[in-house]
């Protein structure tokens, strides 16, 4: 598929990664709505964006937020063509800490937010993307969603973020099994660690520190780099069904 006819819903589009991926598309000639809560950043992106970016204030979680902001990029664009997932949070906490069991309800929020979100973007995306017409490749839609080396090397602490992650990687296949009828391809996106907003709390020192553990390059991915990494899987028809690792060779220690 070509960025220039890309029409692309963005979740987590008003920073960081989802940022990058919208600025990416958007200057190759594509045209991106930028699915995010915060509505200040959002809505400042999409006006220096210009016609070819609009935002809309979306929970990934809530059915009817999504649905709505995917009817209005279709209003807006004329179809959805691609559908990038990079809403997502963090959340930290032992199995077993010095205050007792892990709160269960943050465990509930990280698989709500992280892996039902991504799979409720899906499959209403899927839907509007299963009724437009083909391209010379047969090819309707890509379907981009992003994990984490946290899937694969869990720290200590991880468990609730590594669970929701490993999920999106564990429905990678099937559903790009699901879609292949379609011509619509899924593709899960790996980052290590990225200079991103969730790194702005860490001292210089740290974050130096923390690029220093990556084999090579050893610094911090920068959003941009994902970006380019999304832009690619979009243009290579190649790719579908696969979950890609972003990490410089990183494999994250136990802490």
């Amino acid at each position: 598929m070509k960025i220039s006819d890309v029409a692309a819903v963005v979740t987590g589009g008003a920073s960081g990664l989802g940022e990058a991926v919208v600025r990416g598309i958007v200057a190759q000639g594509g045209r991106a709505a930028i699915l995010d809560i915060d509505e200040d950043r959002g809505a400042r992106l999409a006006r220096e964006l210009g016609g070819a970016a609009l935002f809309c204030k979306t929970d990934v979680s809530d059915e009817q937020s999504v649905s709505a902001a995917i009817k209005r990029a279709i209003d807006t664009f004329g179809r959805i063509n691609v559908a990038v997932n990079s809403a997502g949070i963090a959340v930290a906490g032992k199995t077993v800490g010095k205050k007792g069991p892990m709160d269960l309800k943050k465990f509930e929020r990280a698989i709500s937010v992280n892996l039902v979100g991504t799979f409720n973007v899906i499959r209403l995306a899927a839907m509007k993307m299963s009724q437009n017409d083909p391209n010379e490749e047969g090819e309707r839609g890509v379907i981009i969603n992003t994990a984490s080396i946290a899937a694969f090397d869990g720290q200590i602490g991880q468990a609730a973020y590594s669970a929701s992650k490993g999920g999106v990687v564990g429905m990678t296949l099937p559903i790009a099994r699901d879609l292949a009828a379609y011509g619509i391809r899924n593709v899960t996106v790996a980052p290590g660690v990225f200079d991103t907003p969730m790194m702005a709390g860490f001292s210089e020192e740290v974050r130096t520190s923390i690029g220093r553990s990556i084999p090579f390059p050893q610094r911090l991915g920068r959003p941009d780099e994902f970006a380019r990494m999304v832009i690619h899987v979009i243009e290579n028809t190649m790719l579908n069904g696969e979950t890609i690792r972003l990490d410089g060779a990183l494999r994250m220690a136990p802490q």
